[in-house]
This record gives C-alpha cells, structure tokens and sequence, in this order.
C-alpha cells in the first residue's frame, strides 16, 4: 500500500503535550474487499497504526478529510492512547461529561418514566395510575420553551402513555406522537425543581384542574402523595437533595366535608330505587334484573362497587331465614388494561386499608339475604363462583353498572328527586347504608369496621347525615320542649 508524505513529521510546532504526538501519517484511502462496508481510511500516530471502514467512498472521503484538516490546516497534535486528533479527544470528553451530568439530572420526562419503571412492580394497579395521574400534572409545571408545544391534555395524555414500562421502545400512539418527542426534548431537568418560581408552578398543577379551578382535596392529597413518592426516590438517588415542594401549603383546595344529605335514600325510597332497577333494559338482556342484588349490597351492606364485583359464593353465607354474612376478601377495581399485570381491564386485590390476606365478615340482613338467594336461583354463578357476571359471563364492568343506576333513577323517584342530587351515583347507596346504621346507635368503630374505614372517616364525612333529618329533629326539639303538634306552647 502506498503512503501519502503528508504527515506532521519534520515540522517545527513545538513539542506536544504529555501523551500527545505530532508523529502523524495519513494514508490513502484503500479497498477492504467487504460488501458492507468496502472503503478503509488508515493513519498511523507515534508508529502505531489506526483505521476505520466505510459504506461508501464520499464517507471515506470525508473522514479523511477531517483527519487531514487536524494535520495540517489547524496543527493539532494526536493523542497516543486514541489516535485522534486533540479537538476530537476534548470533544469526547465534553461529551461524556455531558452524559455523567444529565445521568445525575434527567429531564422531567426521562425522571417520570424511570420512577415509574422503579415502583412498577410493587405498586397496584390504581397506585400505578394515581403515580402516572401525579406525574402528568407536575409535568405541566415541567415543559421548557420551544415552538409548537403541546396544549395541556396532550401533555397530561402523552406522559400518562409514557410512563407505563410496557410502552418502553414503542412508537406513540399517532395522536400523542408530536407530544412525546416534544416533552423528550424540552422537559426542564430535574434540577429546575430547585428554584421558587418552578416548585410553586408544579405545587399549583397538582392543585388545580385543566380549566383553572381549584381540584377536590382528595384529588390534590392523592397527586400530593404520588408527587412526595416521587422526589423521595429523587433524593435516594442524589438527584435532588430534598423535596422542593416540602414546605409549600396546600391550596384551599374544593374540599368535601360531610356527605350532602341531599344524596341519602329513606327507607322507602330504596325500595323504590331497587325495584325500579328491575326494569332498566330489554327482557332478554336482563340488564337492569342483574343488578339489582349488586346495588342491593350497596345499599343494605355498604360494600364499595369493586367489592361487590369480586364477591364469590364461597363466600357467603345465606340462610333462609334471618342474618347472613358476607365474607369480603377481595376487590375488582378498574384499573385500565395499561395499569394491571394481567392486561385485564379489572385488577384484583386485596381489601382496601386492610393487609392483602385479611378479610371483613359484614353481616346482612335478611333483606338482602333474600335477595341474593333469588339472584343467584335466576342468574347462577359465573365459573370462578363469582355472584355478578355480565351477558357472557365476565365481569360487571364500571360502565355498566353506572348507566343502570342512572336508568333507574327516573323509574324511581318523582321528577323533582330525580332532578336533585338524590342517589345521582353508586356510592351514594354506601352513605346511605353507613348513615342508617349510625342512625340505629352502632358505634362509629363497629360502622367502620363493617364498612372497611376508618373512624376518622366516618366521623368526617358520614356522621349526621340523613335524608329529611330536619323535620325529624324539629319534632325532636318539640317533645324535648314539651310542645303540642302544632308548635303551640303545652299548658
């Protein structure tokens, strides 16, 4: 092969640096004699000889260009150890330095999806997406500048799809495509988190809602919490060196106190309420007829809708006469397909605030023990004994059971009730229940423990709410006072 006397050798530049040489021959470019990569450029530093192959012949061209310029046009002396020129080496340098930084301060978008690969596989499926809920709303808080960002939803969209491990090395979905590549370039760094001005604007996003108003206060203590989950793991590896948001107060978030005792059915009323039930849906489909025990133990046992969902005929015990007790041991919460292990739509856990292999006897009465006989004589049990199945036998999703309660309202009260907030949702069947045994003299220990709380719980939200309590009050204050039916004063 024939040298090239192009080589910064014989010249006077001075003597180079400790572990650099001016001791540099460039070569022609020659043929490797490989279909894939058939071009060699070769240089030779300090006697020892360095190469590298090429595609095609301009790439070559161009390399030894680069090599060329180093030589003679800027007078740069090689380093020994790499054979490059002195400028390649500091930028190699540069950006390894680069890397070590952004590995100890990642972008907001790169910090979410490695937390959420972290806590991933000890988190339930609802945790998984309070994290990914808290995550999109600080990342609001997050964006840099640059043109054509994202509007807000697409941002909380896209770092909710982004987050989730599966989606890893994926191709976004078409709509959340632009965002994604967005957010990776111009998310702040973590770093950012440090200032005033960026910790109170993530502080606000977890307090407020898309449209400026102010979130409930459980939606802010639940993003709150994921948020501090989230910066614990920063400080644990040395990202940050506290949570930013540690000292920042809470917003006077729209809270909810007591339940409104507008929402609670009498007695008389859910009665009406599960009869008409029955009547929601076609014949055939039976839609409205399966339901009605499943509201039943809403209403009569204060079980949470994911409760009744998961609740199996081992474990019940129905007599035929007098008290049953319902055996609680699991619930179907809807997760969503990209939250759960499964891929299922329904996780299944354990009781809520209770450890995963504890359960929670609640005993019935023989209202709703009846009522789950007659529906488990019509309608079986789905193949794992579960009591409640849809048309095909799978799970009662939260769809269905939502659009049935809102049929039977209008079958079940007058139009004015209907048009009030009077059992407008499923959870208000469990104040109803938990209010009726306060009403009866339970203690508030035993209430919580039959409706798997706490007593703090229920003296917060349910104690002292009952539907028409005014007017039975006033009658109170009346035999306390000693007055007659009409309100005259008693002689």
């Amino acid at each position: 092969m024939s040298k090239e006397n192009d080589s910064a050798a014989g010249r006077t530049r001075g003597s180079a640096r400790l572990g650099y040489t001016f001791d540099v021959k460039l070569w022609k470019i020659s043929k490797t004699g490989r279909k894939s990569r058939p071009w060699r450029v070769r240089w030779v530093v300090a006697g020892r000889v360095w190469g590298d192959t090429f595609a095609t012949y301009p790439l070559a061209e161009s390399r030894r260009n680069e090599l060329w310029n180093a030589m003679n046009r800027r007078g740069e002396p090689f380093e020994i150890e790499s054979g490059l020129p002195e400028s390649e080496v500091r930028s190699a340098e540069v950006s390894e330095a680069e890397k070590a930084k952004a590995k100890k301060d990642p972008t907001w978008w790169d910090f979410s999806r490695e937390f959420m690969h972290r806590r991933w596989r000890t988190a339930a499926a609802k945790t998984r997406e309070g994290f990914a809920d808290s995550l999109a709303s600080a990342a609001l808080g997050m964006m840099g500048e640059g043109p054509d960002a994202p509007d807000a939803q697409t941002v909380r969209l896209a770092v909710r799809w982004g987050v989730v491990p599966a989606h890893a090395g994926e191709k976004p979905p078409a709509d959340l495509e632009g965002a994604c590549a967005w957010l990776a370039e111009h998310s702040l760094r973590l770093s950012r988190l440090t200032t005033a001005q960026t910790a109170e604007d993530v502080h606000y996003r977890l307090a407020y809602k898309l449209d400026g108003k102010l979130a409930a206060k459980d939606t802010y203590k639940r993003r709150r919490r994921g948020f501090n989950a989230a910066m614990n793991y920063a400080v644990q590896r040395e990202y940050l060196d506290t949570n930013p948001i540690a000292e920042l107060e809470r917003y006077a978030t729209a809270g909810r106190g007591a339940i409104d005792p507008r929402v609670l059915m009498n007695a008389r009323q859910g009665r009406d309420f599960l009869t008409a039930v029955s009547y929601v849906g076609s014949v055939h489909r039976n839609r409205g007829r399966r339901l009605v025990a499943f509201f039943g133990c809403i209403l009569y046992a204060a079980m949470r809708p994911a409760e009744v969902v998961g609740l199996r005929m081992q474990d019940c015990h129905l007599p035929e006469k007098g008290w049953g007790v319902l055996t609680l041991r699991e619930t179907r919460p809807v997760s969503g397909k990209s939250w759960t292990d499964s891929g299922e739509r329904h996780d299944k856990r354990g009781l809520k605030m209770r450890d995963p292999e504890t359960d929670r006897p609640v005993p019935i009465p023989p209202v709703l023990v009846a009522m789950l006989r007659a529906h488990v004589k019509e309608f079986g049990t789905a193949s794992d004994g579960r009591l409640f199945q849809n048309e095909r036998g799978g799970l009662v999703g939260t769809s269905s059971y939502w659009r049935v309660w809102q049929e039977a309202r209008p079958f079940a009260f007058p139009p004015h009730k209907a048009a009030s907030p009077l059992a407008s949702k499923p959870y208000d069947g469990r104040a109803t229940c938990i209010t009726d045994w306060l009403r009866s003299g339970l203690p508030v220990a035993e209430v919580a423990r039959r409706a798997g709380t706490s007593p703090e719980v229920i003296d917060r939200h349910y104690a002292g709410c009952v539907d028409n309590s005014e007017a039975e009050d006033n009658k109170k204050i009346e035999r306390t006072m000693g007055w007659v039916g009409d309100g005259s004063d008693a002689a």
